[in-house]
This record gives C-alpha cells, structure tokens and sequence, in this order.
C-alpha cells in the first residue's frame, strides 16, 4: 500500500458520510487560510504528507512552505501556509496533524540521539519497530533526524536472530544455511547475526560468513571487550536497552552502529497547531 492508498483511508476513517460539524458552520463558498505553527522545539518532518493530503481533499488549495523537512523548529514558527475553502481545510486539519506530529517526534527523537553521541564515530540506526503500513514515513523520519535505516523489511538484508538460532541447531548451522540459501537464490544480501554471549560471538567470529555482528543486551564494558575481540573483522552493531541516559557510553565503546528501537515505536510527538487565519473571507 502506497501513501496515497493510506491517505485515501485515513481520510475516509475520519470523515465518513461528512464534516458535518464544518458543512453546519460554514459556507461551501466561504475561502480563507490557515498556518501550521509549531509549539515546542524540535525537527520538522512531514510536509510532503501534508501536501499530498490536501490535493486528496481539494485540489484547488494552495500550500506555500516556508520551512523545510529537517529543518529545527521552536516555539511560534510556521511551517506553511494553506490557502482555500475553508471547509477543506478543515476537513484536513486533523490527518495532516496526525502525520506531521509523529513523523516530526521521531525526527527530533532521533536528532537528540545523534547529539548526544557527538565525538564518536557510531551511527544511530532504526528497527522493524514500526507502525503497521507506516514504516517508509517513519523511517524517512528517521533519516530527517539524522539517523540511518536498517533493513526496510524481511527482504532486503538477511538477520539472523536469537530465534533463527535456536530453531535451526544453532549459531553455525544457521550462518551455513543462510550461506547455501543466498548461493541456489541467487541472491546478494547482506548477512547479520545476532549474539546473546562471549560463547555465540566466539563461534562467529572463527567461523564468519557474515558482514555484521549484532551485539545483544551487552554491558557498554562488555561490548568494549567484544569490539576489541571483533577487531574490525566484521561491522558491529549494539542492539537493547539503549536509551537517551547510556547511549553515549554504547558509542565510547568503539562499536560502529547502534539500533534504537524506540526511535519508531516508543516517541513523544512534536506539538504543533493549524490557526486559522481571521482575515477568511465569508
């Protein structure tokens, strides 16, 4: 499903049979303009959703950008201006709202991870921890925020975890058949693997036939140790119980990237309003 499919449901979920409220109150006739303002400081992320949804609702409103995705914000900025019958406006107020608060929570999120990690050469990643059908914009956020993507989906990168592991005998029997598999499919995917302990990652490491390590639920003095044991042989990656109060002590520890999954799925989101204009015409 496209964005432009999602949107078409989203506004058919909240608008239904009609705005009744706004077909009550104003006139169809009735043209004005409204502004996004923005009233707490962050990163700006969303824009295009909103123009998408207003060419949904009325192809005759008119958006004019006056900031820019990834732009940071604070309180009293305006990010655009919408022009045109009111009652169109109106009927996207809440679902442009809906995106561009979000989208802009994990952009600012992100962006506050990638600060606090300033000085070390790690990089801030996201996860499949996504909400459903919304996983290109959010992790479009993501990038905003100046973080990068992991895999997109099952698809596109081969990530054996715990799981996969343990269903199929083991750390060495698991790489040898994603080995074999990549090899009949015909296929070049990057392959990762996910170690609990010293013992997994030891097997690793002597065996290979992966580009990155995921080092998961490691202490930052753990993982120190098992970068220095990794010596550059394989990419690494922390992954678990990662937060604003420990990162930078994941980062100290030479790793090359760190996964956050809270970025997508655990975030605040941006508070912004559509005002508007009192100058309308009626």
């Amino acid at each position: 499903m496209n964005l432009d499919d999602i949107i078409i449901k989203a506004l058919d979920e909240d608008i239904g049979d009609g705005d009744h409220t706004t077909r009550s109150t104003i006139p169809l006739s009735a043209y004005g303009k409204a502004l996004l303002l923005i009233k707490e400081e962050g990163i700006l992320c969303g824009l295009h959703v909103a123009e998408k949804i207003f060419a949904h609702v009325d192809q005759d409103l008119i958006m004019k950008t006056i900031l820019h995705d990834g732009d940071s914000v604070a309180r009293g900025d305006i990010a655009f201006e919408v022009s045109g019958r009111i009652s169109s406006i109106l009927q996207c107020e809440r679902l442009v709202l809906n995106f561009m608060q979000r989208l802009s929570g994990i952009a600012t999120a992100t962006a506050r991870m990638v600060k606090l990690i300033e000085g070390f050469d790690a990089r801030i990643l996201d996860t499949r921890k996504t909400t459903p059908l919304l996983r290109e914009l959010e992790k479009y956020a993501v990038r905003k925020g100046g973080g990068l993507n992991h895999r997109i989906g099952l698809y596109d990168m081969i990530l054996i975890k715990d799981n996969h592991v343990d269903y199929s005998g083991g750390i060495v029997k698991a790489i040898d058949s994603v080995q074999f598999y990549l090899k009949e499919n015909g296929k070049e995917l990057k392959t990762e693997i996910e170690v609990r302990n010293f013992s997994e990652l030891q097997q690793v490491v002597d065996h290979g036939g992966v580009d990155r390590i995921m080092l998961d639920n490691f202490s930052p003095p753990d993982l120190k140790k098992a970068v220095k044991l990794i010596n550059g042989r394989f990419e690494t990656e922390a992954s678990g119980g990662i937060n604003e109060s420990n990162i930078r002590d994941y980062a100290a520890t030479g790793v090359d990237f760190i996964s956050v999954g809270a970025l997508t799925h655990h975030i605040e989101s941006l508070d912004m309003s559509l005002k508007a204009v009192k100058e309308s015409i009626l």
